[in-house]
């Protein structure tokens, strides 16, 4: 975190301007936008129990809906999970 303090008798949007500049130099805006959208990669072992989950997840509601016993719920995840509505 910065320790950047408004001087006295400075506007709120000067400070702020002074604040961004510090921020700008001192390269933590790029660092914040490098990271904004980076999501750290799971492992094989993660991806592979999340995808046998949402096939297993996939089966029953899929069973659900063809035997005519699928609640609103359900309902949800059935078009969450497949994409369908």
């Amino acid at each position: 975190m910065s320790e950047i303090k408004r001087k006295k008798n400075e506007s709120f949007e000067g400070f702020m301007r002074r604040t961004k500049q510090k921020w700008q130099q001192s390269g933590r805006i790029l660092e914040a936008r490098k990271g904004q959208y980076f999501a750290t990669a799971s492992n094989k072992g993660a991806r592979r129990k999340s995808a046998l989950a949402r096939i297993e997840l996939k089966g029953k509601i899929e069973y659900k809906r063809k035997t005519g016993k699928l609640s609103k719920k359900e309902m949800a995840d059935y078009s969450r999970v497949t994409g369908k509505k």
